[in-house]
């Protein structure tokens, strides 16, 4: 999807000194309309960025916490419309801004806010409002931040060789917002937004204020799994008794515990009824898990169907069943084993020595 610009403007952020006592500032240059972008250099600059920012994948619940691109959605009071978001009502009247001066005038609100955000740091700003050559007229308003280069040369003489480039910048690691989000051409969501920032220090998260984003999948499964246990804990045990108290702290470590082994409080039925829970809500939540010296991942949803873990002897068992197998890297003879009948194999683990 290519877009037509109808203005843009270009500020330069100089960030001399850190924290508290640093001096942030910025300088417009310049303010351009459709024609005069068409013939500026910005254009070359430019050229293809808006498409790749707005094809730019992503999800309203990610896999992870630190994903780059992220879909947030503006924020009010119950009973308040999209006009009493800040944040909207500034990106709405940028986006309907209809003179080159009115365009400016707000596109400076927009810096003014980035520069006084916690990470801000030095670069250049770009403000921009575009329009589809295809499909619909409604406009976009895309924010750009590219930071400076260190050491940038050009090419100069034989003598001196090279000589330093002040102020060099590239699209690479380039942080954007995009308003009014497109989940698919043609459609548009006009209570969100979509920010990518390709380091940790979540610029435009602090720009944007009064925007709130989805919750990770695991964060969101740890939640639905820490209230089924807090349940069964409630139906199971009276309150204040010991065995709640020391469950309820037993909790507590297993929450702030990064590896965590098997607690084994719930029955078969009881996880495939919670897990259930989660896949109606998160159809692609997965499992991982190490059991022994091996990794184990796959889908939430296959556990009680085709991933079932049993016991036996004392020891853990975990068992798949499919149709077919299949192997890629790391050819090994396992690729031409004939599968043991399970029958045989659980005597053998039978016969096994327990651990207790």
């Amino acid at each position: 999807m290519d877009f037509e610009i109808q203005f843009l403007s270009f500020y330069l952020i100089t960030v001399d000194g850190r924290d508290e006592q640093a001096d942030k500032r910025f300088k417009h240059f310049k303010t351009l309309d459709k024609y005069e972008f068409e013939h500026s250099e910005m254009k070359d600059f430019l050229d293809g960025e808006l498409k790749k920012i707005v094809k730019r994948k992503a999800e309203h619940h990610p896999k992870s916490e630190q994903v780059p691109t992220k879909i947030g959605h503006f924020v009010t009071e119950p009973g308040h419309p999209l006009e009493s978001n800040p944040n909207y009502a500034l990106l709405h009247k940028t986006r309907f801004a209809e003179t080159k001066e009115d365009f400016k005038n707000v596109s400076e609100q927009l810096v003014r806010i980035y520069l006084n955000t916690s990470a801000v740091r030095g670069g250049v700003f770009l403000v921009a409002t575009a329009v589809p050559r295809k499909f619909f007229d409604d406009s976009f308003v895309f924010i750009m931040k590219c930071d400076f280069e260190p050491k940038v040369a050009s090419i100069a003489d034989e003598a001196s060789l090279i000589q330093k480039v002040e102020y060099a910048i590239t699209t690479k690691n380039m942080k954007s917002i995009q308003y009014p989000y497109m989940p698919e051409e043609g459609m548009l969501e006009h209570t969100e937004v979509k920010i990518h920032q390709a380091s940790h220090a979540r610029y435009f998260e602090d720009f944007l204020k009064y925007v709130e984003y989805g919750e990770s999948l695991p964060v969101i499964m740890k939640t639905q799994v820490m209230n089924m246990v807090q349940e069964h804990v409630y139906e199971t045990y009276e309150e204040q008794s010991e065995e709640r108290q020391k469950f309820e702290h037993d909790l507590e470590i297993w929450e702030g515990s990064e590896t965590r082994e098997l607690q084994e409080r719930l029955d078969t039925h009881q996880v495939m009824e919670a897990a259930a829970q989660i896949v109606d809500h998160t159809p692609e939540a997965e499992i991982k898990m190490k059991v022994g010296e091996t990794s184990i991942k796959g889908l939430l949803a296959d556990f009680g169907e085709s991933i079932h873990l049993g016991k036996i002897n004392g020891r853990y068992v975990l068992l798949l069943d499919a149709e077919t197998i299949q192997f890629e890297k790391g050819v090994s003879p396992i690729e031409f084993h004939k599968p043991d009948d399970l029958h045989h194999i659980i005597e053998k683990l039978a016969q096994k020595p327990s651990n207790q």
